[in-house]
Formats: C-alpha cells, sequence, structure tokens
C-alpha cells in the first residue's frame, strides 16, 4: 500500500515536471485576441495597443463606432499617438452607450477590434453639500478648570504643597519598606 502511494506520488511528479516547459513556452491567450486594450472612466474611452510599428511620424489611427455603425470610417477617428513600442488615443465626452473600438495601423492592418460598454453613471453629480448647524454651547470657564490643582476651585498655596508632598513622601517610604519585607527570607 505505501509503495504504490510513493510511485502515484512519483508519478504525478514526473508528469508535472514534464509539463512545465510546454506551459512556459505556450503563448498566452491574449496573444490569440485582440492586439488591442480598450478602457473607459467616466465619459472617456481610451485604446493602448502595441502592434503598430512607425512609418514616418503616424502609427495608424483608432475609430470608435457606435451602435449601428458598421464602417471603419463612420466612427470617431484618431490618430494614434506615442512610441515605437505603445500607442495609444482617447476619445473625451462619449455618451453612454456600447460602441465598437477598431485600430488601423499605418500599413492597413487592423491591430484589433474590440466592444466596450460606456456608463456615465459612474460618475456622481454633486448638486449641494448639505449644512450642519451644531447647537450653540455654553460658554467656557474664565480661569480653566485648574486641572493642575486636581480640579480645585481654592489654592491653598502652601498647605497644597506640603499635603502633596506629605503623600509623596509616605507613598515612597511605604514602597520602600514593602520592598525590603519581600528580600528579606523568611524564617519560622
Amino acid at each position: 500500500m505505501r509503495t504504490s502511494q510513493i510511485f502515484l506520488r512519483s508519478g504525478l511528479t514526473v508528469a508535472a515536471v514534464a509539463a512545465l516547459p510546454l506551459t512556459l513556452t505556450a503563448p498566452s491567450a491574449a496573444a490569440f485576441g485582440s492586439g488591442i486594450s480598450v478602457s473607459t472612466s467616466g465619459s472617456s474611452v481610451s485604446v493602448t495597443t502595441n502592434s503598430c510599428p512607425s512609418k514616418g511620424s503616424s502609427f495608424g489611427s483608432a475609430s470608435l463606432l457606435a451602435n449601428g455603425q458598421v464602417n471603419f470610417s463612420q466612427g470617431r477617428q484618431m490618430p494614434l499617438s506615442g512610441t515605437s513600442t505603445t500607442q495609444s488615443a482617447v476619445w473625451s465626452n462619449v455618451s453612454a452607450g456600447t460602441y465598437t473600438v477598431i485600430v488601423v495601423c499605418q500599413d492597413g492592418t487592423t491591430a484589433g477590434t474590440q466592444s466596450v460598454v460606456v456608463s456615465t453613471s459612474a460618475v456622481p453629480k454633486v448638486t449641494k453639500t448639505p449644512r450642519i448647524s451644531l447647537p450653540t454651547l455654553p460658554s467656557s470657564p474664565s480661569r480653566g478648570v485648574l486641572g493642575g490643582l486636581g480640579g480645585a476651585t481654592k489654592d491653598y498655596r502652601t498647605a497644597t504643597l506640603v499635603g502633596g508632598g506629605a503623600l509623596v513622601a509616605s507613598g515612597v517610604v511605604a514602597t520602600a519598606w514593602y520592598l525590603r519585607r519581600r528580600a528579606k527570607p523568611h524564617r519560622l
């Protein structure tokens, strides 16, 4: 029984190790899909790609097609801008709805097509800030609460200092006496 479990575990380990190079070299699912990435933020739509090489000063253009539009030329077109590694385009003030973004490179190849839903309700509209009225508080005492004197309303000057000093001294003496008693061994 124990030997069969060891062989089973060994077989699974060998299978996993054999499959590892295949999973590391296999292209990702994103490589087979669209070569563009579309995102929305409020009423803005942006597209990013790295599939359009530069031909001079232009990378190509992107088009935002509304529902019912089927042709690249029917949509709102924007030129791609960026670098040789990443190109992008942004549309502002896009109303709510479902759109299709198409990117066509300068050489005429289509980099990708992707649908996007724009929802402008994600940005809340602030109409008016509510005001909170606080009740009026009674006026504070003119001398404060005299916290340094324990909240007393009358200061006895020297008598207060002598009384506080006596309390502190008796506390020190009592602590020393207690610790001294504990340090001695108990005798019978």
